[in-house]
């Protein structure tokens, strides 16, 4: 049962008129418990008027500690996926489905945990202020927690990727995987190959913006 603070979020939502306003109050979010052990909340970032949008699953441990999305090894395969697609990460919008890192400490370590559908429809209140404020021809859904933050509902990769999916308002969405899961791909000839797959699918999502 959410305690006090956590309801009065969830009944006092605000409206951001900006990005920077809204990364004010996202630092203030109690809408569910991730915040308590977490660094810090890391908002989007990335162009005011961008055309494609690009959302993520949750921050991770570099995530955490920076304040920034994607700036740990998952982010470094992103960036050279982007590059060899011929995409300026200046010039998309970048974020994530949950704001907060979920994990479990391990000694010194600190290991992702997969947030849960509650946490993932709490935070789909500032995924749905990001759309609002950036306003994207096209998003891609980067692993099924983002899918979820989008669609509103459990949804697989597999029985969307390579086809154009729609959100509630009709904005066109492209699903594909999250880095971090080509990070553990083992065989190597297996890992290109996939990589290559989730060069295609952001390639293809760039070419929709026109």
């Amino acid at each position: 049962m959410p305690d006090r603070e956590e309801t009065a979020m969830t009944d006092a939502e605000v409206e951001a008129a900006s990005l920077s306003a809204l990364a004010e109050a996202e630092a203030n979010c109690t809408r569910c418990p991730l915040y308590r052990n977490a660094t810090q909340v890391v908002p989007g970032e990335g162009h005011r008027q961008a055309r494609m949008m690009v959302v993520g699953e949750q921050p991770g441990d570099k995530e955490d500690l920076a304040g920034r999305p994607f700036v740990g090894p998952a982010g470094r395969l992103f960036d050279a996926a982007l590059a060899q697609a011929g995409i300026p990460r200046e010039q998309i919008f970048v974020t994530n489905a949950v704001k907060h890192f979920k994990f479990e400490p391990r000694g010194k370590r600190r290991l992702h945990r997969t947030p849960n559908a509650g946490e993932i429809d709490r935070c789909k209140w500032w995924l749905g202020q990001e759309f609002k404020l950036v306003a994207p021809a096209v998003l891609v859904a980067m692993g099924a927690t983002a899918l979820r933050g989008l669609l509103g509902r459990p949804t697989t990769i597999s029985s969307l990727r390579g086809k154009t999916g729609r959100i509630e308002d009709g904005t066109p969405l492209i699903a594909t995987v999250h880095p971090s899961w080509l990070l553990r791909i083992r065989d190597a000839e297996t890992r290109e190959k996939e990589r290559m797959a989730f060069m295609a699918d952001l390639r293809r999502a760039w070419q929709m913006v026109g």
